[in-house]
């Protein structure tokens, strides 16, 4: 069977990335296809992020840039599972990224990746983001490779 049809929840989420509140922007990933290089995920946009104290406090709209890191964490946790436990991701280059619609509070970010390229120093994936269906952005995120820092 090459496409698992499974959950990470939070605490595996945490397990896997190095990212804490408040940027952990991935709270589940439902599908994963080591087969084919894809994930899918998703983040629940609440009105109590903190960006929104700041970010258009009238009209709160999440920041562009916070969704693209959201597309790349998810990515982050494909390359994990793809075998690279012991690097860290780090955002490399963004290509072609569109934003489409506005994110707003009671949005649930649909997140998806599908790795172009990977290698022992790096690589790209394909990235996007919906709601409802519809694609609010897109990217080709690249990213480096480094080896995670040890703890003691």
């Amino acid at each position: 069977m090459t496409v698992e049809e499974i959950v990470f929840d939070m605490n595996q989420i945490l397990d896997i990335l190095p990212h804490r509140y408040p940027f952990l922007l991935v709270d589940r990933v439902t599908h994963l296809d080591l087969e084919n290089n894809n994930i899918s995920g998703y983040k629940n946009v609440t009105i109590n992020e903190p960006f929104f104290v700041g970010h258009f406090p009238q009209v709160p709209i999440m920041p562009g840039v916070l969704i693209l890191e959201a597309m790349a964490q998810v990515g982050g946790i494909l390359i994990h599972q793809k075998g690279y436990d012991k690097k860290l991701a780090l955002l490399l280059t963004v290509n072609g990224a569109k934003f489409r619609k506005p994110v707003v509070p009671g949005d649930k970010l649909e997140l998806s990746a599908q790795l172009e390229h990977i290698g022992s120093k790096g690589g790209r994936a394909k990235t996007k983001a919906m709601v409802d269906g519809k694609v609010v952005s897109q990217a080709e995120i690249g990213f480096a490779l480094i080896d995670k820092p040890v703890t003691s």
